[in-house]
């Protein structure tokens, strides 16, 4: 049977899942950190029909190898020295025969790959090829921490399955139809036209994966419904999703922008990023890594950047109070302006780390929106499930609980494009 690879490659990891296509059935999924490292983490998981045990034992590396069963699922772990992204990869596929997941390579027919920016060269997903490429190298700058990384796995998954078909999935080709008034700054024109500085947004595929969903669970047409989807993860964005396009989102030029999150500040005055620089002698390099990675919840907090360690401790710690209630206030404040641009709203939709499994976090922004309609159903924000209406029956505007699957998003589109 044929299968689709679905990957996200970052800087020192690899994300994969292998899909049965097109029954969209999962067979396994893994993730391999800490690349170019001596101690690289090797995580597998898949189901135990499938998995052989006795060849787990055998080998180099049997004394950091583990393999436990839960249910029907085993899961491969292994801590071992991974040089690059190539090495990473050619290991995976050889574990993926080693537990008789696949038998051979060419099982493997596509492989679709998330790329972070897309720029206005891409509006939609993309058979890959040598000017592809290029123009991914050449949108480095757009997200140096992204498509470098994603780059450098679509050319080792090229050079070790040369017969799979590769696609390129780009985070920012779902809010290509934003109008220019959105996505322009009120900057000089000219910056636009010779350096692209615009807002392009980012967690494209999420968005557009759980718009199609609501649509399904609301039985009703996508291009009739007005949307507010919240990926609300460490990396957090807000999207105005109208007639199954987006309208407005959050994130601006790079992820930076936009809500607060785990440890980027979202949205600051300029002249005050610059005030501080000045007065604490920082360079551009270090100005930037405050803002994405010293800032958000844990800048604020002083503690953590994890939303299950403030919660746990907001009542008797101001800080972490103060960071959860200005992650809120900022959400908030965007799904009022969405409301305000689509003239109403038929749903919120929650999703990704933070929307999918914090109740408490869900039920103050849902508190705090009842203005225009929207009710909560307490009982059934305390579920855990797949896929859940959180509001009540008589609510007049719908609140859902739609855990995201942007990997299923790229096995389609590679399948899409066979």
């Amino acid at each position: 049977m044929a299968k689709t690879m679905a990957v996200n490659a970052g800087s020192s990891s690899l994300k994969f899942q292998l899909l049965e296509m097109p029954q969209e059935q999962v067979i396994a999924q893994g993730v391999i950190e800490r690349i170019g490292m001596n101690d690289a983490i090797v995580t597998i998981k898949y189901n135990a029909k499938s998995g052989i045990v006795s060849e787990l034992e055998q080998g180099d590396d049997k004394e950091h190898t583990s393999l436990s069963k839960n249910g029907s699922e085993l899961k491969y772990e292994n801590v071992l020295p991974i040089g690059d992204h190539e090495q990473a990869i050619n290991y995976m596929l050889q574990k993926l025969t080693d537990l008789n997941i696949i038998s051979e390579f060419k099982e493997i027919t596509g492989v679709g790959h998330r790329v972070v920016a897309g720029g206005e060269w891409f509006n939609h997903s993309v058979v890959v090829t040598d000017s592809v490429l290029e123009k991914i190298d050449r949108l480095a700058d757009y997200a140096p921490l992204h498509n470098p990384a994603n780059a450098m796995g679509i050319r080792a998954f090229q050079r070790l399955l040369p017969n799979a078909l590769s696609v390129a999935v780009f985070d920012t080709s779902f809010h290509q139809t934003m109008p220019k008034s959105n996505y322009l700054y009120p900057l000089p024109y000219q910056y636009y036209t010779r350096y692209g500085a615009r807002k392009y947004g980012a967690h494209g595929t999420s968005h557009r994966y759980v718009s199609l969903r609501a649509s399904e669970l609301l039985g009703k047409p996508l291009a009739s419904l007005k949307l507010i989807t919240l990926h609300l993860g460490a990396g957090a964005s807000i999207t105005a999703v109208q007639n199954g396009k987006s309208l407005d989102t959050s994130m601006g030029f790079s992820p930076l922008a936009g809500v607060a999150m785990a440890t980027r500040t979202g949205d600051v005055d300029p002249s005050l990023v610059y005030y501080i620089q000045e007065r604490e002698n920082l360079s551009n390099e270090e100005m930037l890594n405050i803002l994405n990675k010293k800032s958000g919840l844990l800048g604020v907090s002083t503690i953590s950047s994890d939303m299950r360690d403030l919660l746990e401790v907001e009542e008797t710690n101001d800080h972490a109070k103060l960071a959860i209630d200005i992650f809120i206030n900022r959400i908030v404040k965007y799904v009022g302006q969405y409301v305000a641009e689509m003239n109403g709203v038929d749903a919120l939709v929650f999703t990704a780390g933070i929307g999918e499994n914090s109740a408490p976090i869900r039920q103050r922004i849902i508190d705090k929106l009842s203005y225009f309609g929207v009710k909560l159903d307490p009982v059934a924000n305390n579920k855990r499930g797949d896929e859940i209406e959180i509001s009540t029956k008589d609510s007049n505007v719908k609140a859902l609980l739609i855990p995201t699957n942007e990997e299923l998003m790229i096995a389609r589109d590679v399948e899409e494009l066979k």
